[in-house]
């Protein structure tokens, strides 16, 4: 990290005030969020070599979405060579709460030791109790529940297994966040999936969907690397033209078959054999 590389951030983040002010809800004061965006970086070496225009959106994000880059609410993170806010836990249970329908909403890892169980039916229930000794084991489940302010409750359950294969089509999969926060990364999966099936009738409720889906690019799916269909279409393929910059498919039409070859006329000696 070059200290002359964070003096000028610092300084650059000090004259932005008037911008994060205006982004911040009312009850984060100005001088507070950018002290703890300057403390991010400090903690933070590797993202002062990020692109800086990356780092300087990151932190407005962050002002906008009204959550403070302490590591708890949301966090700084380097993804790609770019730095990304990243919001936190902690910090998307915050903004739930301050929603219009939402009363209560939490997210656990269920752990080997742990006693846990799921009812479905007409009474719907979930029961965790924590193994409270040392090694609680691996971790087996995550689920995430939320109360509505009408009294209704919705859940949403994943496996270890299930969560691996969100990681595993990650562009981050095997770096930065799901490397680092494992446990953090997991509950917030468990609470995406939880939150296509809260209510957006408010605001604050589309401000909570709008912090859910923050750090988009951490769970965006690596491009396939083979054709998702085995049944290839009829008369024609698609191809990718690298030279494209949007990326679109291009149709790309099928040569049509060769004729058929005319038949050879009957020869003088195959006329008399058939005499």
């Amino acid at each position: 990290m070059s200290k002359t590389a964070l003096v000028e951030i610092r300084n650059t983040i000090t004259t932005m005030e008037p911008e994060f002010r205006a982004a911040l809800p009312a009850h984060i004061p100005s001088a507070k969020f950018i002290r703890t965006a300057q403390t991010a970086l400090q903690m933070n070496p590797d993202i002062v070599d990020c692109d800086r225009r990356s780092i300087y959106g990151a932190i407005m994000k962050a002002a906008q979405d009204g959550l403070v880059l302490d590591g708890r609410e949301a966090a700084l993170v380097k993804f790609s060579g770019t730095a990304q806010y990243m919001p936190m836990v902690a910090g998307l249970l915050k903004k739930a709460r301050n929603s219009g329908e939402i009363s209560t909403i939490a997210a656990h890892v269920v752990y080997e030791r742990d006693t846990f169980t799921y009812e479905l039916g007409d009474d719907e229930r979930i029961s965790h109790k924590p193994f409270l000794g040392a090694d609680r084991g691996k971790p087996i489940l995550v689920y995430a529940v939320a109360t509505l302010k009408d009294g209704g409750k919705q859940r949403a359950i994943m496996t270890v297994a299930e969560i691996e294969r969100v990681r595993a089509v990650s562009r981050s999969k095997g770096a930065g966040p799901w490397t680092q926060w494992w446990d953090e990364m997991a509950k917030k999966t468990v609470i995406r999936r939880l939150s296509k099936y809260l209510p957006s009738s408010t605001d604050k409720d589309e401000e909570f969907h709008r912090a859910v889906e923050a750090d988009d690019e951490l769970y965006k799916e690596e491009p396939a690397s083979t054709p998702t269909s085995a049944e290839p279409a009829p008369a024609r393929r698609r191809t990718r033209a690298s030279a494209v910059i949007d990326a679109q498919a291009v149709e790309i039409e099928e040569p049509p078959p060769p004729p058929e070859p005319e038949p050879e006329p009957a020869r003088a000696s195959d006329e008399m054999d058939l005499i």
